[in-house]
């Protein structure tokens, strides 16, 4: 009987940390959606020239 206690509290002690993972990964999924979307909403505004980053063909050496 005293095994059967112990497997059972092992398992609701895996139980509770596969819940507080799960909770966690799904915070930082949220916080990355919101970064994403703030970023995405705010880049026009941000931009101060309408050209690309890098330009369109590589250089002549």
């Amino acid at each position: 009987m005293f095994e059967y206690e112990i497997q059972q509290a092992r398992s609701a002690e895996l139980i509770r940390r596969a819940d507080e993972a799960r909770l966690a990964r799904e915070a930082v999924r949220a916080r990355r959606a919101a970064r994403r979307a703030a970023r995405r909403d705010a880049a026009p505004v941000e931009s101060h020239t309408p050209r690309l980053r890098r330009p369109g063909f590589t250089r002549a050496a």
